[in-house]
């Protein structure tokens, strides 16, 4: 049990980091600069930043770069059955905001990804002109309904969060996460604990390794890493609260010579 929730908080880490920096190596940030966070924990955060550091680098980043040698539709495959998993937590939180729009589309993807799409390894509602899946979470639901994300907070393992999305994550224990609730109580004979346990480890491992260099790059620039991932955090979530498609910041990587900011249309 104790392995397994491990394993479960590894992969929440890996999807917690998501950073960007431009050709030069330089750290950029939005211009529409973001109110800056409180950090009423800070000594304790770089403390705790510091330890997730060494995990990275000794457990983490080598499974990633491992990852990375499978064959490019296999990597492909496991990401869009990941991405598929995710519409249970994005469906509700639709709903939850009062997006029943997005909500009913939203069902409609996961159905025909699951079915024709076999289990999701295939993005067929993408190819039929879906539009665009953005993942939608608790503590975005959270933030939509005016609630403040009170003090920056660096979790072991788990890292960069906030006291108000560090609450949102809870509720999937307290059961608001319908795969979650699945797979672990045994409510579905086709959900079993392992394999949510391997969907989140896979989905975490994938989004690390797509992002080896520009975490490399970032933090080889960065005065100060620490600073640079709050600020990074701090924007992202912010505009994913919004709903700020433009703002949501991605990294191109593998063949691309240059980082360039991907803004979705």
């Amino acid at each position: 049990m104790f392995r397994k929730l491990t394993i479960t908080i590894l992969s929440v880490f890996l999807l917690s980091f998501n950073a960007y920096a431009d050709s030069s190596g330089d750290l950029e940030l939005k211009k529409n600069q973001t109110k800056e966070i409180r950090d009423c924990f800070e000594k304790l955060n770089r403390a705790t930043f510091a330890f997730n550091q060494g995990l990275d680098k000794a457990i983490i980043k080598p499974l990633a770069k491992g990852y990375r040698n499978l064959p490019d539709p296999l990597q492909k495959g496991t990401r869009n059955a990941v991405r598929n998993l995710s519409n249970l937590i994005t469906i509700p939180n639709n709903v939850l905001q009062g997006d029943v729009r997005m909500a009913i589309i939203n069902t409609g993807r996961l159905v025909i990804n699951s079915t024709v799409g076999i289990l999701g390894t295939i993005d067929v509602a993408n190819k039929m002109g879906f539009p665009n899946y953005e993942m939608e979470d608790y503590g975005q639901t959270l933030g939509a309904w005016g609630i403040g994300p009170g003090c920056y907070i660096v979790l072991p393992v788990l890292g960069p969060s906030s006291v108000r999305d560090t609450a949102g994550s809870f509720i999937n224990v307290l059961g608001g996460d319908p795969w979650y609730n699945a797979s672990a109580h045994g409510n579905n004979e086709f959900l079993n604990q392992n394999i949510f346990i391997a969907s989140k480890v896979l989905s975490g491992i994938d989004f690390r390794a797509n992002n080896i260099e520009s975490i490399e790059n970032l933090e080889a620039n960065s005065i100060d890493f620490y600073a640079s991932v709050k600020s990074l955090y701090t924007q992202d979530r912010e505009n994913k609260i919004k709903n700020n498609q433009r703002g949501n910041i991605e990294v191109l990587y593998k063949n691309e010579e240059d980082w360039e900011e991907i803004e979705d249309q």
